[in-house]
């Protein structure tokens, strides 16, 4: 009986538990709101990409962290279970968005990055939601909105979507995971 007692928690507790920490994204949101902030100011479009590439790496790091400390935290191990299927499922459109970008950024096609960057990261939240909770997939579909939008929208509202989007966006659903998924 203590056996089967102990496969059921392990169970619910897997059932349960999303790898992605909600005050990770909260903090990648606000770094996230910088960095919009940062690039709108600069005169040449190879430097506005370069803060958002820089930006992209440190949400990496904020999101492995706090996933790494969220794992530790549940007693979860970080390269099996709900974390592996994470990231095999997440990692393919975020290869595609790293190679699109060199793309665009080669034929001087900046106008479409935000939108693409939006699509794919969208896309690759919705693929590693579908190993969470439910918010997770639907916080990739509001991405892929915006990146509808800023596909279409004029020039002008770049900064706008980058910061309704990437800070928005993750602070909001990262609130929500904070508070009813346990951080």
């Amino acid at each position: 009986m203590d056996n089967l007692r102990y496969i059921r928690g392990m169970m619910e507790a897997a059932a349960t538990f999303t790898a992605v920490s909600g005050w990770g994204q909260v903090v990648i949101g606000l770094t996230a709101v910088g960095a919009a902030l940062a690039a709108a100011r600069q005169s040449s479009p190879w430097n506005w990409v370069a803060i958002w590439l820089a930006e992209g790496g440190i949400a990496a790091g904020i999101s492995v962290a706090s996933l790494a400390i969220k794992a530790h935290l549940a007693n979860v191990p970080l390269v099996t279970g709900p974390i592996r299927k994470l990231i095999l499922s997440f990692s393919p459109a975020m290869i595609a968005g790293a190679v699109l970008t060199a793309v665009l950024v080669q034929h001087g096609a900046y106008a479409f990055l935000p939108g693409v960057w939006m699509m794919l990261y969208g896309a690759a939240v919705i693929s590693g939601g579908t190993y969470s909770v439910p918010s997770v997939p639907v916080m990739g579909a509001a991405f892929m909105v915006v990146g509808t939008v800023a596909l279409v929208a004029p020039a002008s509202w770049t900064t706008a979507l980058m910061i309704v989007a990437f800070g928005g966006l993750h602070v909001g659903f990262g609130l929500w995971i904070a508070r009813r998924h346990g951080g």
